[in-house]
């Protein structure tokens, strides 16, 4: 019997790597989302109010329905958050990307 390894589980069920690549991203970015909402402790109405999104939507990002959500909704939730992406390139660790706190101001 053959066995299949992926690198990214979405491979096995997407069309192309592309594809897979953007599935990937989404579940990441609904999974950080997901774990700063449980760690301030928010309940649905306050995660509503903070992404101005009904609390079914809310429900349906914690429940991780990705294919509800794209990766530009998801990357406008951290900007709700005074947060984005920053990608950077290391040396020792190659690409990287980091989630920074912007201030109003400058959003």
């Amino acid at each position: 019997m053959t066995q299949l390894g992926y690198d990214n589980i979405f491979s096995a069920i997407a069309d192309s790597e592309p594809e897979a690549a953007d599935l990937q991203f989404r579940a990441d970015l609904m999974l950080t989302l997901r774990r700063m909402f449980e760690e301030k402790g928010w309940k649905q109405a306050e995660i509503a109010r903070a992404l101005g999104i009904p609390q079914p939507r809310v429900s349906e990002l914690m429940r991780g329905k990705i294919e509800l959500f794209s990766a530009d909704k998801l990357i406008g939730f951290l900007a709700s958050l005074n947060l984005r992406l920053r990608p950077r390139f290391d040396p020792q660790q190659g690409l990287a990307c980091d989630i920074i706190r912007i201030s109003a101001a400058s959003a």
